[in-house]
This record gives structure tokens, C-alpha cells and sequence, in this order.
């Protein structure tokens, strides 16, 4: 290989066209042939693009907030063998950052302020959130800076270029108290974020000081850990800028470039490109222009972000000539739930690639969250390697059998079902699960799907009588898991829609018969399915939070991270259910409950003849939902219970 990667991807393509190997996120099926196959012939491979890229600023967060390197190693051991060979190396910043800010002359009440609770610092980096679940415990820096060196060790021996983080122009408000005469303004708040956590301050580009805090922290960075000169920075991240005059845009994004080569002169700026798909009212064509042409042509990649359902590139002339990178983001907030733009990614990449004056370097795989659809990261990685789409129907016939390890025509035909429906989203696609067994209840809830129903409930039939001869595999089990999950989650959806028709015509039997099959039936199977599979246990999360502490305290303040983000995700419900997972513990304790206390309103209300009122209701369920996050249950992490006896009890029952 060219690189530590190229041999590892060599490596990986040998064990999955050679050996009938596969290696995910829920599993690896590793058994080899013996003797080992032989090759006729060399064979040898180029990617089209000079990089594959992997993660998301979020998935920080989402994904990677508690892992220990064991399991960072892990993933940087997959980034190797899927190709890639371009990713952020973000851990322990924020202990650089705290040293520069006393450096400056902060106090550390002040640098309390303005760093978030570990689940939340994706989001303090970007300068949307400040303090919300904080402060950072010093245990927090140094277990932080020690995994740091393992990744950044373990990246470059392979051959990744390791992406650093840089200064956006964002700043604790102890600056205006150290340098009173600094021009900076406060932004406003973020998402549904109130001051009290939000409105961090923006320094202005021309300040003096801009240069001085940017040059400061990347020196002191690359001090720390070395450089690969590729940094990341976001300054308007679903943040609107303070003036939509182009010459300030320029002047912002010149002044981050400049703090980038003030520390080190080969800097390489690469940019999240997701503020000109999410506010385009605000960036019209010269707005984005003067954005890029801030730095100069060449020294800047954006990652076209969203490039599957909304790329960018296609109504910038790509990219006004900076290089970018065509990224398949496909999960927001880390969400359970089948889902996939196939066509979109085995045909896009080629054609952006074929656009005039294409600027294109590289393929992406941006997921906010990992660990989920584990097919479509498959498919993606390969995409990266090739110079035409794939025929996918026989693709993912050979992927069934490489995950289970045999040929099975029942399970290869669940998977051609699978591609064809729910992994098939075309148009605008956004993957964010807004099912109603996962959203707070009420009567204009989203039960729309883009797909076939009938299609995932065959492909549980199929693999459920592929059970006896696969039953032993363990990606095949997490399959089982995952696609009775969706069917349940189906299930959820006609069961609110006969609610909520029972109860719009005054029919009390009815809405007792639904709302009862839901609550005391049907949630607690899925309940118990989902408990029995270590993958989508609530303990696991909760327990990995735990697992950074070094003490009771910082232990309790982990999990309540934990616990919130996955619920509340801030103080009242903020961003409420935008990272929900559909885990062992969550679905009884938190979606259960509240369905519960929804179909009781409703049957009082018809019982009453009193209107259903959703505001009288929200207020009830937030103390629910907020009890959650502060019942300090343990939940278990060891799965309980036969998962292939458990899908066919569901199916026995429920199977349409």
C-alpha cells in the first residue's frame, strides 16, 4: 500500500471479496476460509478522490463522548480498514483551551461558564451552547489529553491525516473583563436556547485580539500534539451572521485563516459546509462567494455536508473553485431507525465528480451519530474506492452473506426488500426519526413514511425463517433486533392512529382496546426484545458515562448528561427527542410512560366530557420526562432473554 490505510483497506477488500468476511459496528464475521484463497493475479486499486472522510462534528458528542481508548482504537482500526484516511482528532481541547484562557488572565468561575457537560461540548466548540450540564471536572482535561496522544499516535501510524481544531472567532465572556476594549458582539441564541446558555460572544475580525487568541491556542495545540496542517474551524454554524455584507463575511473567514497561519504557514482550513444548506435565506450566492474568497484558493476543503439529499456544490459552481468533499450525512442525532438514499449515493458521488469545473477531492461518511444502518456505511466506503455505481440488488445479496457468514436465500431476499424500501428515500431525505413512539404524544403527530410498510414486515418474516440455520450469528441477531424494532416501530404508529380516531369519535371501548395493546402489550415486548441485545441497552450509555468519572460526583453528573441528552437534550426540553434512541429501559421508562399518561388524558377527557387540552398535557409530561432524567434508576448492562424467541413472540401476535 501506499499508505498504512491503502494496505489496511487492501487488507479488508481481500478479507470481503476473497474470504466472504465483514466487519461492522454491530459485529465482525471473521471466519476463514482454510486454506487461505490465493490470488491469481495482482490486483490493484486507486480511489478516484485523494480523500475519504469520516465524522461529524456532532457524533463527538452523539457517539464518542464516553469512549475509553479500547474502543477508540477500535473505531480508528475500522477507519483504517474501510479507506479512510481523513478525520478529526478532537479529544482534549478543551484542556489546551482552559490553559490558554488562564494564560490570558480568565479565572477558572469564569471558564466554568462557558464550557458545556461533556455531552454537550460539540455544540460549545461551534458557539452555540455555553454551561448548559458543565462545568468540566480537571479530571475530565487529562483523561481527555492522555486519550488524545493514543489518537492522534494511532491515526498517523496508519497514515490518516489527523484534522485539529481551531480558533471560529467564539470567546468566554471573561474576555471583556481582561480586555475591556475588545470589540466583540453577543450572537444570538441557538436553536430553542435562551441566553442563560447561549448568545456566546463573537470577537470582531479586525480585532487585534482575534489574531492573538487564534495564534495562541494553535500554537500552544500543535505544542501539544503535532499537526498534519489540516485544521477545522465553524464560525456561523446555524449561527446567522452578524451582517450579510460580503465584505464582512470575507473579513470573517480571512481572520480564521490568518489565526490558522500565524501558528503554522502550510494550514489547510477544512470547513463544514451545512450553514449554506440549513440558512438559505441568509446565504445567497455572494454571501457564500465571499465566505470562500476569504482564503485563498486551494488553502480551504468544505465538506459539502449534506450532499445526498441537498448538496451545496451544484448552486455554488462548486464551491466558487474551493475543493470539497461530497459528504452522505444520513443520521441526525444518533436516531434508531432503518433508513437510506441509496440510489443517491451509488449515482452522486460519480456525478459530482462529472460536473463542470468540478473542484471535488474526496468522498465522506458524516453521520451525527454511528452505530445504526451499518449497510449503508458499507456501501459507502466501498463507493469511496470505485470509478462506477455498483448494481446494487447483487451487492447487498453478497453483503447478507458476508455478514452472516452463508448463503441464505431467505435473508439475502429480506435484504433485496429492505434496499428497495426503507433504505431507498428519494428527494429531500431527512433522516431524523420523528416516529410517534419516540416523540412526546398528542393528536397531530407524523405517522408518514417513504416507504412501503408491508415490505419491512415481510423482510421480519424472511429473516425470522432464516433464524434456524443463522440463528448462531451475531450481526444476524442485531439484524433481528433491528428490523423487528422498525416493525414494532410500525406497529406504534397504526396503534396512535386508532387512538386517536377512537377518541375524535367518542368511542371509549375503542380507545380502551388501543391504548391498552399499546401500553401494557406492545411497548413492553419491545421493551424486552431491545434488552435482549447489548447494542441497544439504555445501561450500556448510561454506564460508559459513569466510566469517565473519577468520583460519586462526577459520576452523577455524567449520567444526568447522559440521561438528558437522549430526552430533554437541555433544561426544559430545548431540542426535546432530537437524539432519541430506541434502547432497553428508555422505551418502558420514558416513551412508555408518557403513552401511558397520554391514552389516561384522553379516556378522562371522553370519561369527563372535559376537552383534551395538549398545552395542560405537555406541562404534565414534562414533569414525566424530566422525573426521567433524574430517577436515578440503574438499568442494566448484560442483556436478559432470548432475542430470536422474543421476535417471534411479537411476530406471533402482530404480524399484520
Amino acid at each position: 500500500g501506499s499508505s498504512g490505510v491503502a494496505a489496511a483497506a487492501g487488507l479488508y477488500r481481500y478479507l470481503r471479496d476473497f474470504c466472504g468476511c465483514h466487519l461492522s459496528w454491530s459485529g465482525a464475521q471473521l471466519r476463514l476460509p482454510d486454506p487461505l484463497p490465493r490470488l491469481r493475479a495482482e490486483i490493484r486499486a486507486a480511489a478516484p478522490g485523494r480523500y475519504r472522510y469520516y465524522q461529524n462534528v456532532c457524533a463527538q458528542s452523539y457517539s464518542f463522548a464516553w469512549w475509553d481508548w479500547a474502543r477508540w482504537e477500535r473505531e480508528i482500526d475500522w477507519m483504517a480498514l474501510s479507506g479512510i484516511n481523513l478525520a478529526p482528532a478532537f479529544a482534549g481541547q478543551e484542556a489546551v483551551w482552559q490553559r490558554v484562557y488562564h494564560n490570558l488572565g480568565l479565572n477558572q468561575s469564569e471558564i466554568d461558564k462557558y464550557f458545556t457537560g461533556p455531552a454537550f461540548l460539540a455544540w460549545n466548540r461551534m458557539g452555540n451552547l455555553r454551561r448548559w450540564a458543565g462545568p468540566l471536572p480537571p479530571a475530565w482535561h487529562l483523561k481527555q489529553l492522555y486519550l488524545q496522544y493514543r489518537i492522534v499516535e494511532r491515526m498517523r501510524s496508519l497514515g490518516m491525516t489527523t484534522v485539529l481544531p481551531a480558533f471560529a472567532g467564539h470567546v468566554p465572556q471573561g474576555i471583556l473583563r481582561v480586555f475591556p476594549r475588545v470589540n466583540a458582539t453577543r450572537l444570538g441564541g441557538w436553536s430553542h436556547f435562551d441566553c442563560t446558555y447561549s448568545c456566546v460572544y463573537l470577537l470582531d475580525p479586525e480585532d487585534s485580539m482575534f489574531q492573538v487568541i487564534g495564534t495562541l491556542f494553535l500554537k500552544e495545540l500543535i505544542k501539544e500534539f503535532g499537526t498534519d496542517h489540516v485544521y477545522s474551524a465553524d464560525t456561523f454554524n446555524e449561527m446567522t451572521p452578524l451582517s450579510s455584507d460580503p465584505a464582512y463575511l470575507s473579513r470573517v473567514s480571512n481572520a480564521v485563516f490568518r489565526s490558522m497561519t500565524g501558528a503554522d504557514p502550510e494550514a489547510l482550513w477544512l470547513m463544514q459546509g451545512w450553514l449554506f444548506q440549513h440558512q438559505p435565506e441568509f446565504w445567497h450566492p455572494a454571501q457564500v462567494r465571499a465566505l470562500l474568497h476569504g482564503v485563498p484558493l486551494g488553502r480551504m476543503i468544505v465538506l459539502d455536508l449534506f450532499a445526498e439529499s441537498k448538496p451545496v456544490y451544484q448552486w455554488t459552481e462548486s464551491f466558487y473553485g474551493q475543493p470539497f468533499i461530497w459528504c452522505m450525512l444520513h443520521n441526525f442525532g444518533g436516531n434508531h431507525g432503518l433508513f437510506g438514499t441509496v440510489e443517491a449515493i451509488n449515482h452522486g458521488p460519480f456525478m459530482a465528480r462529472r460536473f463542470p469545473n468540478s473542484t471535488m477531492v474526496g468522498t465522506g461518511l458524516v453521520p451525527e451519530g454511528i452505530e445504526q444502518n451499518d449497510m449503508v456505511y458499507e456501501l459507502m466506503n466501498e463507493l469511496g474506492w470505485r470509478q462506477e455505481p455498483l448494481d446494487l440488488p447483487s451487492w447487498v445479496s453478497r453483503y447478507a452473506e458476508r455478514r452472516y457468514g452463508a448463503p441464505n436465500a431467505a435473508a439475502a431476499g429480506a435484504w433485496r426488500l429492505l434496499l428497495r424500501s426503507v433504505y431507498n428515500c428519494t428527494g429531500v431525505c431527512v433522516n431524523h426519526n420523528r416516529s410517534p413512539l419516540v416523540r412526546r404524544p398528542s393528536l397531530h403527530m407524523d405517522t408518514e413514511l417513504w416507504y412501503n410498510a408491508s415490505d419491512v414486515y415481510e423482510a421480519w418474516r424472511l429473516l425470522l425463517s432464516a433464524s434456524a440455520e443463522l440463528g448462531s450469528s451475531p450481526t444476524f441477531r442485531y439484524d433481528l433486533v433491528d428490523v423487528t424494532r422498525q416493525a414494532a416501530q410500525q406497529l406504534v404508529s397504526n396503534y396512535y392512529l386508532d387512538i386517536r380516531s377512537a377518541f375524535q369519535s367518542h368511542a371509549l371501548p375503542e380507545l380502551l382496546t388501543a391504548g391498552g395493546v399499546l401500553v401494557y402489550d406492545l411497548l413492553p415486548e419491545l421493551n424486552s426484545l431491545l434488552s435482549s441485545h447489548s447494542l441497544f441497552l439504555l445501561g450500556r450509555w448510561l454506564e460508559s458515562a459513569r466510566a469517565m468519572a473519577t468520583s460519586d460526583r462526577e459520576a452523577e453528573q455524567y449520567e444526568l448528561n447522559a440521561r438528558n441528552q437522549v430526552t430533554l437534550w437541555g433544561p426544559s426540553g430545548n431540542i426535546l427527542d432530537y437524539a432519541n434512541k430506541q434502547l432497553g429501559g428508555l422505551v418502558l421508562d420514558y416513551y412508555g410512560v408518557r403513552w401511558s399518561l397520554f391514552v389516561s388524558e384522553l379516556v378522562e377527557s371522553l370519561n369527563s366530557g372535559r376537552p383534551f387540552h395538549q398545552d395542560e398535557f405537555n406541562q404534565a409530561v414534562f414533569q414525566v420526562e424530566r422525573g426521567f432524567v433524574f430517577n436515578k434508576k440503574h438499568y442494566p448492562t448484560m442483556p436478559a432473554g432470548d432475542t430470536l424467541e422474543i421476535s417471534r413472540k411479537l411476530f406471533l401476535k402482530y404480524y399484520p
